[in-house]
């Protein structure tokens, strides 16, 4: 057996001290450079996704309410331009039945940075208020529509042409509104001569949309919310519905496109607005001349301002903003709230063709 031995000048060795100093320095340099890395693209990530974010809810915003607006003034079959105009305008947070019937005259009513609109709670300083009125287009409790259940008020339309209905030429007896589903009595085209004959017409739920920035989303939280107060009726009771719709919309400001013609005598409405204004009831004299111009708002102009939810740390806001114009006709200038949050203007001009199509 060959036996070995270790040379005694060969012995085993580990790291000096001042090369592992050497080496954990060196590691934590590049510890510190990865880390540099992922806390500026994680930040950089949450920039991306904040602006995103605020750009969306913009967009969605604008896309709800013009939707909403487009279908102002519809009520079906029936033709709203054969109702006597209101002597006054209509409360829209009114939860009398009365009240929401003579309010359907019209489609669009607004109020320019006013606080008198009692049934909007956290409403933000110097920002618009819009009311839309129609029904949906969907039939109660058909396949693509909420049933009766859901709750009301309700509208009917009349399609009878017999002497109790369409052929009395009385307007009241073209349409019908109730707090629930029950009491209609008009028909469909296939009714007889004599009353009560004939198939039921439908029934569509009557909708009136208040919509306002409010200051906060939820409880003080501070984030402004774009939301909409809704007249409802659970069991026939009318009550107001306050829906939050979006977070981060900081303003709205609305101009009304007004259709009038004065080369006639009197006024007609010509279907094209002439001007843009946000004081519908400039120029006139009296309530019924500001009714009359409401009923003739075929357009609107819709401005609105969009927040980040939250700050961006190495961000100021030094910008002021215009968002349309105001009541003296002058820009609407938004002074700059030089604080962290990010902001971006959304503008749009939207028709409104159930309105605008009856004026021809």
């Amino acid at each position: 057996m060959r036996t070995y031995y270790m040379h005694p000048n060969r012995r085993q060795s580990g790291f000096t001290l001042i090369e592992l100093m050497v080496a954990i320095t060196i590691g934590l340099l590049l510890l510190a450079g990865l880390s540099t890395l992922f806390t500026n693209n994680n930040a950089a990530q949450m920039e991306v996704e904040r602006a995103n974010r605020q750009v969306e809810n913009g967009r969605y915003a604008m896309q709800l309410m013009t939707a909403d607006l487009r279908s102002a003034g519809y009520y079906a079959e029936f033709d709203p331009e054969k109702l006597a105009m209101p002597a006054a305008l209509t409360d829209p947070c009114s939860t009398n039945i009365a009240d929401v019937r003579t309010g359907i005259a019209l489609p669009v009513q607004g109020y320019d940075n006013t606080t008198s609109i009692t049934c909007l709670t956290d409403r933000k300083d110097n920002t618009d208020v819009i009311v839309v009125r129609h029904t949906q287009t969907c039939v109660v409790d058909a396949a693509d529509c909420e049933p009766a259940s859901a709750g009301g008020p309700f509208f009917q339309a009349s399609l009878c042409n017999n002497s109790s209905e369409l052929g009395s030429n009385l307007v009241t007896n073209y349409y019908q509104i109730n707090a629930t589903n029950s009491g209609f009595t008009l028909h469909q085209r296939d009714c007889g001569v004599t009353a009560n004959s004939g198939t039921p017409s439908n029934l569509r739920r009557l909708l009136t949309h208040i919509y306002y920035i409010a200051n906060n989303s939820v409880g003080s939280d501070g984030i402004p919310t774009l939301k909409r107060a809704e007249i409802v009726s659970n069991g026939g009771t009318l009550s107001v519905q306050i829906v939050p719709l979006v977070e981060g919309i900081e303003n709205m400001q609305i101009e009304y496109g007004i259709a009038t013609s004065n080369m006639a005598s009197p006024p007609v409405s010509s279907g094209v607005a002439d001007k843009y204004t946000a004081n519908v009831g400039q120029g006139c004299a009296d309530t019924a001349c500001i009714i009359a111009n409401w009923s003739n708002v075929v357009s609107v102009k819709l401005n609105l301002l969009s927040r980040t939810l939250t700050p961006s740390l190495t961000y100021t806001d030094n910008k002021s903003y215009t968002l349309g114009l105001k009541a003296d006709n002058q820009p609407n200038v938004i002074a700059a709230a030089n604080d962290k949050y990010k902001r971006h203007v959304f503008s749009a001009l939207i028709g409104l063709p159930n309105v605008a199509g009856r004026k021809n």
